[in-house]
């Protein structure tokens, strides 16, 4: 990597006077916030003294005249209220929550544990910090580009900023064409924990390496370009009559985030990995994970997380959740299993690794397909991903690419199978807003899907390295730490904390 620009006379006096730059920089965000909504308010309710009228704004019952009106022409009923589900509600609720715990917990720790002990904080804290970035980009424009009217840049590319600040989205009626009986900000609530646990996943690609500072802005502009023009092209429905995402037009299937979600963040993480370099003393010494208790205690999160991460993307509390909440233990538990035997094949042992390994393709691999497949085809989801990604995670060994915590060959590839095998596997009977897929009596489903796989391909791998060079260049020093930093271990030099005590090996 190049060495970045020098520091010019205006970052050493921002620098000098950091403090003050940080709170006048505070000062005017909270302040245009605050105008921003005050003019939402207005926007969207009237007068300011009208707020707490009663006729201004009301819970939304079915078939009751929508307070405040909807978009008549393309909300569910017209101008009469769809159904408000408590039941479909809490359900989404809960699902949300379970989807939380999955950043912060089970990636940070999976991520936390494999790595070495002297960067472990430092990847803990990263999840963290992404759930809480993705927290707010989300809000201010993210829900908006990915989920919000497309903006005719080009058919379905990406939404516009209709709802910037969550402009017009409410929290007592539901979108026009995102799940209509639970409250539109309830829908915001549950896609943004997609939104904040794809980024994390990427972390993969460039653990112990990259400065906070760098990790922070790529961690938007990761967000921003690639995961919510991905996301639009997959799952925006068209709201207020626009068109759909060119994916989802195309009849492209990803159920909860194959595509848009495994496969983004493993080829990114391979392009970070690519165009980062090793780290130092890769391939000469031992980089051993320093806690596999916490490995195993990641991915169990995870797979308890993700009966709200599959389920859940049904939308609603009825037939389709079920049908994923099965499909996603079965083949998750194959999986783990498979990958065991296949382990004990090559070395003779079970391996603690391999199994929590096995079990996150298969988490990862039945992602898209399991709204859309039957039980027995989530059998051959388990197999098959447990061995494509196990002999990708060897081609990457042996290529010595230093993928540190094995993004590409779980979450690329077993989203890749995924896709593959749900253009294969998917039908109607199981889901009859989806196709019959390959198996099924539609060949063609599988090019679909396959189309969409190779497009989140090389969009997520050529804008990393876009944007990790241009990052390069404009940072001072450039984006990765400097040898000595990486030596001391990120979480002395970047975080300025040690994840245990001296006493503690």
């Amino acid at each position: 990597m190049s060495s970045g620009v020098m520091a010019d006379p205006l970052f050493s006096m921002v620098k000098k006077h950091k403090w003050a730059a940080v709170f006048i920089m505070a000062g005017l965000l909270v302040g245009v916030s605050g105008f921003v909504a005050a003019d939402t308010a207005y926007a969207q309710f009237g007068p300011l003294n009208k707020l707490a009228d009663p006729n201004q704004t009301s819970e939304i019952h079915c078939g009751q005249p929508m307070k405040p009106p909807g978009n008549t022409s393309q909300t569910f009923g017209g101008s009469m209220a769809p159904c408000i589900d408590s039941g479909d509600t809490t359900f989404m609720y809960t699902a949300a929550s379970f989807v939380m715990i999955m950043t912060p917990g089970g990636v940070g720790f999976l991520y936390g544990g494999m790595t070495r002990r002297k960067n472990s904080l430092t990847i803990i804290l990263q999840n963290f910090l992404v759930y809480s970035i993705v927290s707010i980009q989300w809000v201010i424009y993210g829900y908006s580009i990915m989920f919000g009217p497309d903006s005719g840049i080009g058919p379905g590319f990406i939404g516009n900023l209709d709802w910037i600040g969550l402009n017009n989205v409410q929290h007592n009626a539901p979108a026009d064409v995102y799940a209509p009986t639970i409250p539109h900000i309830g829908y915001v609530m549950f896609q943004l924990m997609f939104a904040a646990i794809t980024p994390a996943l990427t972390i993969a690609g460039y653990a112990d390496r990259v400065k906070m500072s760098a990790f922070m802005i790529y961690t938007v502009l990761w967000s921003t370009f690639i995961y919510d023009f991905a996301g639009h092209w997959n799952w925006s429905l068209g709201s207020q009559g626009t068109h759909p995402g060119w994916l989802a037009a195309l009849g492209a299937e990803d159920f909860a985030g194959g595509t848009v979600i495994h496969i983004t963040s493993g080829f990114s993480g391979l392009a970070s990995a690519m165009i980062l370099g090793r780290r130092m003393g890769y391939g000469r010494a031992p980089f051993e994970p320093h806690s596999i208790p916490l490995v195993m205690l990641g991915a169990i999160l995870l797979w308890f997380g993700w009966f709200g991460f599959n389920p859940g993307s049904a939308g609603f509390a009825g037939l389709l959740e079920t049908q994923a909440f099965q499909n996603t233990n079965l083949a998750t538990a194959v999986a783990a299993m498979w990958w065991v035997f296949l382990s004990w094949a090559h070395t003779g042992k079970t391996s603690a690794l391999g199994a929590t390994a096995g079990a996150v393709a298969g988490l990862v691999a039945i992602t898209p397909a399991s709204g859309f497949i039957g039980t027995w085809a989530s059998i051959i989801v388990g197999f098959a991903c447990a061995t494509g990604c196990f002999y990708c995670l060897i081609w990457k060994n042996r290529r010595r690419i230093d993928d540190a915590l094995d993004t590409w060959p779980v979450h690329g590839m077993g989203g890749v199978i995924g896709a593959l095998l749900t253009g294969a596997f998917s039908e109607t009977r199981i889901n009859p807003y989806g196709h019959n897929g390959a198996f099924f009596g539609n060949p063609i489903q599988l090019g679909i899907n396959a189309v969409g796989a190779g497009a989140a391909c090389i969009w997520s791998f050529a804008l990393t390295v876009a944007m990790w060079k241009a990052m390069d260049a404009v940072w001072p020093g450039g984006v990765r730490v400097t040898p000595k930093e990486e030596e001391i271990g990120l979480d002395i030099a970047q975080v300025g904390e040690r994840a245990y005590s001296e006493g503690v090996t």
